[in-house]
């Protein structure tokens, strides 16, 4: 398999999130980036986080009283670790933002392109050919993560696509577009431009399933089935 990978400044784009500039014949059919909330609370787990200093704080406090301090002595003894939690959250949020605000996923009729990186931009072009499945794992109010697994031996390092790879898949690293807005609408397009590029007919469930209202169980294009949504 043959992945291009390339460093690239956005000032100097011929095209917006493209190393290049698409060939005639080729189309962009969805260029998007990942909403930042989302990405927040999928990828880096701001949620989660939050509730774990919330619950360190409170045990925190609960451990001063115990020990028979007074309600302004537990209050005084939160004030450090409330500043630290509060610091590492807003790390986590800012992360989050400039993945979000650095990362552009294009879909074409011909290719998967991924411009990921903030200190260091690269570009992956998945030539859809190259694409063996794709699953959609829904989120919350309608976005979505769509991973693509790829043919061939060849492999994307893991640490050159995170957060944009399937968590836990290390030893096969698989591409994600993550917290893609409209994220049932945008698997319905890949589907079908793989449908079309590769000439093998999709399903007719797995299509439906792409285009419906919950795309609830994610569809696989490649083998023209429906994969359940992933975990």
């Amino acid at each position: 398999m043959t992945i291009d990978s390339h460093g690239h400044e956005h000032e100097l784009e011929p095209q917006y999130g493209l190393p290049e500039r698409l060939p005639d014949g080729e189309r962009i059919l969805w260029q998007g980036s990942p909403d930042a909330g989302e990405l927040a609370r999928s990828a880096f787990h701001l949620r989660k986080l939050l509730l774990y200093f919330g619950a360190l704080i409170a045990l925190r406090g609960a451990t001063v009283l115990a020990d028979g301090g007074s309600w302004a002595d537990a209050a005084w003894s939160l004030l450090l670790p409330s500043a630290l939690a509060l610091t590492g959250l807003m790390a986590v949020g800012l992360l989050a933002w400039l993945t979000a605000r650095t990362a552009v996923y294009t879909v074409t009729d011909r290719r998967v392109v991924m411009r990921i990186g903030i200190v260091l931009t690269l570009t992956f072009n998945l030539p859809l050919r190259m694409v063996e499945s794709a699953a959609l794992r829904p989120g919350q109010r309608g976005h979505g993560d769509i991973v693509l697994r790829l043919k061939g031996p060849d492999r994307i390092a893991w640490l050159h696509l995170w957060p944009h790879a399937r968590p836990w898949k290390l030893a096969q690293p698989e591409p994600m577009l993550r917290a893609v807005p409209d994220a049932a609408v945008v698997a319905a397009r890949l589907a079908n431009a793989w449908s079309a590029a590769t000439g093998v007919a999709l399903d007719p469930a797995a299509s439906a399933a792409a285009t419906g209202p919950e795309a609830s169980s994610g569809v696989q294009a490649p083998s023209g089935r429906l994969q359940p949504g992933l975990t």
